[in-house]
């Protein structure tokens, strides 16, 4: 089971950034338990949604080819809570990507209000740990990547201006 905490890319561009929305809702399980009478989306979560944002963003480039793991949190920082019924925008800067790891910065905001900065570092893996075997296929991406791809479809069709999933350049 794959656990996407985002739902829907308004806005991408290939190597250089990305934004996504996450609604938040009370029917979310996890949001009953943190905390009972005051739900709130706990901040690890918020740091997860980043990471599929910016990961996806890092992952695209190598055209979903290497397997990218989040490797380090840089910089996490939030400034107010986010309860059931807001809607948040997580915007990821791919800020440079190397054959070894990338690095993003992102911010994300409800109603236009700061709730926090999250920047980021991803590891690719099969370049990055020499001598460590891996499986062949992609655990990360997976072979398959229409879940990425039907996340992305509306904001490619709708701006023209980025390029078709799966036509990313190695770095």
């Amino acid at each position: 089971m794959r656990w996407i905490w985002i739902d829907k890319f308004v806005e991408f561009q290939s190597g250089s950034h990305a934004s996504t929305i996450k609604n938040v809702t009370l029917a979310e399980e996890h949001l009953h338990d943190h905390f009972p009478g005051f739900p709130i989306m706990p901040e690890c979560l918020m740091i997860e949604a980043m990471a599929q944002t910016a990961g996806i963003l890092v992952g695209e480039v190598g055209n979903f080819e290497e397997k990218v793991i989040l490797a380090k949190v840089k910089k996490a920082q939030f400034f107010d809570y986010v309860r059931p019924g807001d809607t948040i925008r997580l915007d990821a800067n791919l800020e440079s990507i190397a054959p070894e790891a990338a690095s993003t910065a992102g911010k994300i905001s409800c109603d236009g209000k700061p709730i926090a900065e999250i920047d980021l570092m991803f590891s690719h893996i099969d370049q990055n740990l020499a001598g460590k075997e891996f499986p062949k296929e992609n655990f990360v991406f997976g072979s398959d990547t229409s879940v990425f791809a039907s996340l992305l479809r509306e904001v490619r069709s709708s701006s023209g201006a980025s390029k078709p999933a799966g036509s990313g350049q190695k770095p």
